[in-house]
């Protein structure tokens, strides 16, 4: 951190620290001592400062330094008063995912955004409420942006009712990552919200047809699980940066990784790429 903030003096740059009460608290308190002393030179007006045993570090004015926080999580440390009060506070609201929602269904071209809007982010609210307390599970705005830009995909590459699509999204997005006990219960929730409608069954056939294909070259049996925890998987990486197949020791974690990749590159190499559109 000294480093860093003899670098920022000497630019005038600014910088903004984010999470930063996920630093131990002993740190915070150094950390803080350092702040004060880059405040102090520049209130002084000082073009050279002497910074935590370091003589003639250059200083422009211009040098700001930032910090984001959510305070209350786990693992999170809270800021001590002399940090505390060195950074003028600014809360954030929660934002409104059925707004939020509503505009991007509107822009994906569905014409019943409004109403699908409500239903997505009601389902999720009842979600968290209902399901059970899980480490991984996350009904908050980047699970809503993973449904949305789902539902973006099937308005693209299905024919089939604007509810529908919405619906495989929000399963596409959710199952893979609930408990076997709570996919009853999303399932009863998402019932009640679209009243009528079911899933029809979406092949990815060629796809399939690889997995079972890379299986049998690594001598693995393609069960209906394996197979459909493959493809849960490979909607899964359509709509995340980034994921993490949990679960316990020996459940075939590491093979269901390797069989997918395998599966996806024979198909890129026989220049199939109707993968995309069967969403």
């Amino acid at each position: 951190m000294c480093k860093f903030f003899k670098g920022l003096c000497g630019t005038g740059a600014w910088c903004c620290f984010d999470e930063f009460n996920r630093i131990l608290a002993e740190v915070l308190s150094v950390i803080a001592m350092q702040i004060t002393e880059i405040n102090d030179a520049i209130k002084a007006n000082k073009s050279e400062f002497t910074f935590f045993g370091y003589e003639g570090i250059k200083l422009l004015p211009t040098a700001f330094i930032n910090i984001t926080m959510n305070p209350g999580y786990a693992g999170r440390a809270e800021l001590p008063d002399n940090l505390k009060a060195l950074f003028r506070p600014v809360a954030m609201m929660v934002p409104n995912y059925t707004l939020i929602s509503e505009i991007r269904l509107y822009s994906y071209g569905f014409k019943d955004s409004k109403r699908l809007a409500i239903k997505i982010t009601k389902s999720l609210r009842l979600s968290s409420e209902q399901l059970s307390p899980q480490f991984h599970y996350d009904f908050g705005m980047r699970t809503v942006n993973s449904i949305l830009l789902a539902a973006s995909l099937n308005k693209l590459n299905m024919k089939t009712s604007e509810d529908v699509m919405c619906l495989k999204a929000l399963y596409d997005v959710n199952i893979p990552k609930f408990l076997a006990n709570d996919i009853p219960l999303f399932k009863d929730i998402t019932k009640d919200l679209f009243p009528g409608q079911t899933l029809p069954d979406f092949k990815k056939v060629e796809l399939e047809d690889s997995i079972i294909s890379v299986c049998k070259e690594m001598n693995l049996i393609p069960s209906d699980r394996f197979m459909e925890k493959c493809l849960q998987m490979f909607d899964t990486n359509n709509v995340r940066h980034g994921y993490m197949i949990v679960g316990d020791t020996c459940v075939g974690k590491t093979k269901l990784a390797i069989v997918l990749q395998k599966a996806l590159s024979a198909l890129d190499e026989q220049g199939d790429y109707s993968l995309v559109n069967t969403l």
